[in-house]
């Protein structure tokens, strides 16, 4: 029997003691989320990478279709248990029936929230692609206003108010989509499910106060440039500056663009409880470990430096914020190094539990010669302090600011557009 004769008849089989069904379907399903405006966005969400397998479950049987193939098929999954989703040999397994066909596979959900995967129910799509070997990367495809009722409740604390919830979903939406049209071009997917990018954990974390502030933004960015001629920016975000930001040509050697400018904010998110921090000590030794490991990794100088003998600030902003670092070996080499180039290779490597770590790259130094460890020492803020400031954002919520004036007030000369 031909491949298309054996799929047209149901297939049944017993996948760890689950019934398993997998039936043909001629057309669309029957069973389908109601879909977004035609034109709202897609954002493409890397969930994870080079995994071997994945667990699924369905609530609602979903349907799968391989690169290949032109038949899609529904498959009824047991909504009780979970069921391995492996590749072998380019071929799709799913509680160990193959599926027809190969290449990447794609599986629509009969409803939003319906399907899990590793425990965590998303809304949109997923596709599975192959990523060498038996091993594939897992990508949720899901409207940016539903990718962003969730991320909003995972960056801002639920107690805040509605107005910074408002503000930090129009931030979120037009992060997503600038990655989307730069970086997401490149690639098969448009941004991490974590802080490289923005945290974002599915249907689950949704809460009614973040469904809320993005159904009241909707299609709502912002852009920057000459008045009906603006372009959305990266609008990078922090959780607190420490009362000073710095520029996106400073902490990540950007093109200047005045709404990533540096500001002086006064000390107005000093109700973090990381506003103020330290001292953080680092043996010498240690330092030279993680500035060597951060050198090989980004194929940089400082993996052949000789040992650190000390450490000062090079340079600091309009606003006397430490922007370069300067270290010096006991060769006498200099490597110079942005601050969040030092934060980053100082916290790589460890936990979040580790004592030795950076929050920030706000603060000053202590490098006594005769002392083997190096101390940091009167640092402020938490993240790399570009753009808004979450905790800034809460507190002119509270002074009764709106999330229009919140979001503004973080990107000097910037304006608010309708994307969609």
């Amino acid at each position: 029997m031909g491949r298309i004769g054996r799929w047209a008849t149901l297939v049944a089989v017993m996948a760890a003691g689950m019934l398993l069904v997998i039936s043909p379907l001629a057309c669309a399903p029957r069973h389908k989320p109601s879909p977004p405006s035609a034109s709202t966005p897609i954002v493409r969400v890397r969930l994870l990478v080079a995994r071997d397998n994945v667990a699924i479950r369905a609530a609602l049987a979903p349907t799968v279709r391989a690169f290949s193939e032109k038949q899609a098929l529904r498959v009824n999954l047991p909504g009780t248990s979970d069921v391995a989703l492996t590749l072998k040999d380019n071929r799709w397994l799913i509680g160990g029936v193959p599926i027809p066909g190969g290449g990447v596979l794609t599986m629509w959900q009969a409803d939003d929230g319906t399907v899990s995967i590793n425990g965590r129910t998303y809304r949109g799509r997923f596709r599975f692609i192959p990523a060498g070997g038996n091993t594939f990367d897992v990508v949720n495809d899901v409207d940016i206003d539903g990718y962003v009722k969730s991320v909003v409740p995972r960056e801002l604390l639920k107690s805040w108010g509605e107005e910074a919830y408002k503000a930090q979903a129009i931030v979120a939406r037009t992060y997503a989509l600038y990655e989307a049209r730069t970086a997401g071009l490149r690639r098969q997917w448009d941004v991490y499910p974590d802080q490289r990018s923005q945290v974002y954990g599915g249907c689950q974390d949704e809460s009614e106060k973040s469904r809320a502030a993005v159904d009241d933004t909707t299609g709502v960015v912002v852009a920057y440039g000459q008045l009906n001629h603006e372009r959305i920016f990266k609008t990078y975000f922090s959780a607190c500056c420490g009362g000073v930001t710095q520029s996106a040509a400073d902490a990540f050697g950007e093109a200047y663009q005045v709404p990533l400018s540096d500001q002086n904010l006064h000390g107005l998110c000093s109700a973090a409880n990381n506003y103020n921090w330290g001292p953080v000590e680092i043996s010498k030794d240690e330092l030279t470990r993680r500035l060597r490991d951060y050198g090989r990794r980004r194929g940089r100088a400082e993996r052949d430096m000789a040992k650190v003998s000390k450490l000062e600030i090079q340079l600091v902003n309009r606003f006397n914020r430490p922007i370069r670092f300067v270290v010096t070996d006991t060769n006498g080499s200099r490597f110079s190094l942005t601050g969040e180039e030092l934060r980053n290779a100082v916290n790589a490597g460890t936990s979040k539990d580790e004592p030795a770590r950076l929050l920030s790259s706000f603060c000053k130094v202590v490098c006594d010669p005769t002392n083997e460890t190096i101390r940091f020492v009167d640092g402020h803020g938490n993240g790399h302090g570009v753009g808004l400031c979450q905790w800034c954002s809460e507190i002119r919520s509270e002074a009764g600011l709106r999330h229009e004036d919140i979001v503004l007030s973080a990107y000097p000369r910037a304006r608010l557009v309708r994307a969609y």
